[in-house]
């Protein structure tokens, strides 16, 4: 455990950007190093999987809010809104996190080959599990991260690391979930190609209809297995992918409020400002302005690249 904690903060020194956050050149693995508490962190998860080593982080993610801390696992098992707050870090002790997103087809492979009674379906389930991180998981975790200093490796080595991973979890206590997740004909299966189709073109007006012909289900079922498994409407669904992506563009981009708003797809900045306030609390200069001064108050002249 110690050496990866040692891998994380070596990585993120280097590659983290201003919300702690590294991505890596191995497909799906991301890991976070905070050394301080943070403010609330909006996003949308894609299923995934992320190892908690040191540190706690609160996390809403539909009507569920819980917080995770060292030697858990936070598993999301679907597309989902989440806000997120890093609620114990320090410099000496700062969060660490590593996160690597599930592969639906990988699941689905590896389902047909492990005999165990299929799940039975039901009308929704679940998104957000914890579990105590095993060491297998770690583990696969500590290899994924050393193919970081071996490149040229990482291609031929880091599908078999994957696919390990996916079994462990398939062969956890959440197994049942990640099953229905894999399912081609359950409804959390049906719900995410419509999402795809929402995450693709979130800056134009995409017809309730055809989001349902997506899902194979008819508007008034699409609605609501759609709302009992994201707490939002698609309508909803979509503006807070808007209102997420317009505010990565202003703080991290330096795009102006109008230039962001008219970028992700609104035609009136009055309506975008408004909105804007509902989820993130401030109008997008004062929250832009907030942010900013918030990293410069976290950030020391030796840490530059990693708060």
């Amino acid at each position: 455990m110690n050496s990866l904690k040692q891998a994380v903060r070596a990585y993120t020194s280097r590659y983290a950007d201003n919300r702690g956050m590294a991505l890596t050149p191995v497909p799906g693995l991301r890991m976070m190093c905070l050394k301080a508490p943070s403010g609330d962190l909006h996003s949308v998860y894609r299923p995934l999987i992320c190892l908690v080593l040191q540190g706690a982080k609160r996390l809403i993610v539909g009507n569920e809010e819980r917080v995770f801390s060292s030697g858990k696992s936070v598993l999301v098992s679907a597309d989902m809104p989440v806000t997120g707050r890093v609620v114990q870090a320090s410099q000496s002790e700062p969060y660490l996190a590593i996160a690597v997103e599930l592969e639906v087809a990988l699941l689905r492979e590896l389902t047909a080959h492990i005999d165990t009674p299929r799940p039975p379906r039901t009308s929704g389930m679940p998104t957000l599990f914890a579990i105590d991180t095993e060491a297998a998981l770690l583990d696969c975790a500590s290899r994924l991260m050393h193919l970081l200093d071996r490149p040229e490796a990482a291609p031929l080595l880091s599908p078999g690391i994957m696919r390990e991973l996916h079994y462990w979890l398939l062969s956890g206590p959440h197994s049942n979930a990640l099953r229905t997740l894999a399912d081609p004909d359950s409804h959390a299966s049906r719900l995410a190609a419509a999402i795809t189709v929402l995450r693709a073109e979130y800056q134009s007006r995409v017809p309730i209809e055809r989001l349902a012909a997506e899902a194979g289900m008819s508007s008034t079922s699409f609605h609501k297995h759609f709302k009992h498994m994201t707490s939002l409407t698609p309508g909803q669904y979509q503006k807070r992918l808007r209102l997420i992506e317009a505010r990565r563009l202003m703080l991290n981009e330096g795009f102006s409020a109008s230039s962001a708003a008219f970028e992700v797809g609104y035609e009136s900045v009055p309506q975008f400002t408004r909105e804007y306030g509902r989820l993130f609390q401030k109008p997008p200069k004062q929250d832009a302005l907030r942010a900013r001064r918030s990293i410069e108050h976290r950030v020391s002249p030796l840490t530059v690249t990693t708060a």
